[in-house]
């Protein structure tokens, strides 16, 4: 245990929440739920607005609907989160060489090891400083909590929520701790709670005093001793810069189960190839493709196969998953699919083929028209690029789905083509009337709020969904001028628009009068 505060803990408020109310003037002091908006989709992040309705993360996102049933609902936009965490990440990297992030929003940092602190002036300094750099650099808030370990800094920024900052003095660790729940400790789960709740231990002070004995009795060694340090308020766990990648892996969860065993192959194929992007992006090549199938009755079976070397070919990953598929009896329907590579290295070693084989394969279906048209329009049924990490991921309309409905309308009818879906939340980029998103979508129709950060609240006005004025587009920053530290977290370029009126432009659904309602 260190004698000084210097292991810092940030975690980014409602991160997913606050960078759209940050994004979308209009919705800021509102309540906002981003997640799958599937009828199986869960909630990702809730704005401290709809948690007083009792909207939690992991909630299934029909309830969340009945609790709030006037809050906002999103699709994530995980190249705005990925771009302001690269922000967030610099400047704690400007803080100490040792940052250890744990998500897109949360990280540990080692103040002494860049010298940024060494007793408690000095830490609770580099913290405020922090809090208010990020405020500056992204327009968002984070909690950070200040202490001797990493399990201590991570409990200071639970209580420092939202937007504080809590310093635990080394040796105040045990008072601090005592009356806790138990499952405040890191690696107690609900079993693990209630096995302890059951041997009437439901404080961390019970635990530290039954006694290392009792709790290995209970528990095994390895988490027994482990469990009885830390209710004494030892934490040894050093700040690790970099975590070992051990998998890629994608998935998405179905509105509707599928029980076309092609639609299944599709999917699958479509899954192999996002992961083999994922897994390219990493650096990494991998041996063992596993296979993840969840079916009707929610009984769920994994599949894997060892290949002969590490690859990261999109061909090997496919035949490979494909193969595993074949073994697997999905004729009730299959609720869900996913697609991981394990094994993981920084080198090739191609199987050439199996390479060959699948390259074989998909000449034969491109010889052949009608197939190949199947092909391409089962392909596009799959849940749009960028929301894999989200459990309620729905594929697109089209290839036998549901459209995916949102707190306005439907959103990705089955009519534009996949290209022509806007997901609600997502940006746009309209050629006369500038950057907006999208507040909802269906029966043809877009309707566009016409706002981005920094300004006032927009105004809403509705077009067609194939008006080809009306494109999505990449996110803004959250604040205007403050990517050029960091340029390449942001997009280079967006489209221009024109502000001149187009007077050659044919009448929209909105008519003309910008007041948002759909007109046939």
């Amino acid at each position: 245990m260190r004698t000084a505060p210097t292991v810092l803990h940030l975690d980014m408020d409602a991160f997913f929440a606050a960078a759209e109310q940050a994004a979308k003037p209009s919705l800021r002091g509102k309540p906002v739920v981003v997640g799958g908006l599937g009828p199986r989709g869960v909630v990702s992040t809730a704005s401290y607005e709809a948690r007083r309705f009792g909207v939690h993360s992991a909630m299934p996102m029909a309830q969340a609907r009945r609790l709030a049933p006037n809050a906002a609902y999103l699709v994530p936009r995980f190249t705005l989160y990925r771009a302001v965490s690269e922000q967030v990440m610099g400047l704690l990297r400007g803080l100490s060489p040792l940052v250890e992030p744990l998500s897109l929003d949360e990280a540990f940092v080692d103040l002494e090891a860049g010298g940024s602190a060494h007793d408690t002036a000095s830490a609770l300094a580099a913290g405020e400083r922090l809090r208010r750099d990020i405020k500056e650099l992204t327009g968002l808030s984070g909690s950070v909590g200040l202490a001797g370990s990493k399990m201590l800094a991570k409990i200071g920024s639970e209580q420092a929520k939202p937007d504080g900052l809590v310093l635990i003095e080394p040796g105040t660790e045990r008072e601090l701790l005592g009356p806790m729940t138990v499952r405040t400790l890191p690696g107690v789960g609900p079993t693990t709670g209630e096995h302890l709740r059951r041997a009437g231990m439901t404080t961390v002070s019970d635990l530290a005093e039954a006694g290392e004995d009792e709790l290995v009795r209970l528990l095994g060694r390895a988490h027994g001793t482990s469990l009885y340090r830390m209710a004494r308020g030892h934490d040894e766990r050093p700040v690790v810069s970099e975590r070992e990648a051990k998998s890629v892996s994608v998935e998405d969860t179905f509105d509707t189960d599928l029980h076309d065993r092609v639609r299944v192959r599709t999917e699958v194929d479509r899954l192999a190839e996002r992961c083999v992007r994922r897994l390219r992006d990493s650096g990494h090549s991998g041996r063992t493709v596993v296979l993840k199938v969840r079916r009707y009755d929610f009984s769920t079976l994994t599949r894997s196969e060892t290949l002969r070397g590490p690859t990261d070919d999109p061909g090997v990953v496919r035949e490979a998953a494909g193969r595993l598929l074949e073994s697997v009896d999905t004729t009730g329907g299959v609720r869900l699919l996913g697609v991981g590579v394990t094994g993981l290295a920084d080198f090739t070693q191609e199987d050439l083929f199996a390479q060959a084989a699948a390259r074989e394969r998909e000449a034969a279906e491109h010889a052949g028209p009608a197939d190949g048209e199947g092909r391409d329009a089962a392909a596009e049924g799959g849940a749009g690029e960028g929301h894999a990490p989200r459990e309620g991921a729905s594929p697109a309309a089209g290839a036998g789905a549901p459209p995916l409905t949102g707190p306005f309308g439907a959103v990705g009818a089955s009519e534009p083509s996949e290209e022509r879906r806007f997901p609600a939340g997502h940006d746009v980029l309209h050629a006369e009337f500038g950057p907006g998103w999208v507040q909802g979508s269906g029966l043809r129709r877009v309707t566009v709020r016409f706002e981005e950060p920094g300004s006032t609240p927009g105004w809403v006005r509705t077009f067609w969904a194939d008006d080809p004025d009306l494109e999505l587009s990449e996110p803004l920053p959250l604040v205007p001028g403050t990517d050029e530290p960091r340029q390449s977290s942001w997009p280079a370029s967006r489209p221009k628009f024109r502000s001149e009126s187009r007077s050659e432009r044919a009448a929209g659904p909105s008519g003309g009068s910008g007041d948002g309602r759909a007109r046939p």
